[in-house]
């Protein structure tokens, strides 16, 4: 599997925020089918950082209504990875 195709997104909230400041942790959205070794080589490949530890949350899905209709958003996988001391990954350059 490709480095790109594991990783889809970097998951931006409050509380991974917090994690970043406080554990240097860092959050994305993955692969459903990506296993804890194809992400962290994923990240130290992308991001040329060392990783300490990946922790994976499969993520449930919600009901949507849209009109009268009754929907699911699906299913999703979310990665938790600690960096090394002194690593970092700036995902707003300049802000």
């Amino acid at each position: 599997m490709n480095a790109y195709d594991v990783i889809r997104k970097p998951l931006v909230t409050e509380k991974s925020n917090i994690g970043r400041e406080a554990q240097n942790l860092v959050t994305f959205a993955v692969d459903p089918h990506a296993s804890k070794p194809e992400i962290r080589n994923a990240v130290e490949q992308l991001f040329s950082v060392k990783v300490l530890d990946v922790r994976t949350l499969r993520m449930p899905r919600k009901s949507r209504r849209v009109g009268k209709t009754m929907g699911y958003k699906p299913r999703w996988k979310k990665a938790v990875v600690r960096l090394a001391e002194g690593q970092r990954i700036e995902f707003f350059e300049g802000v």
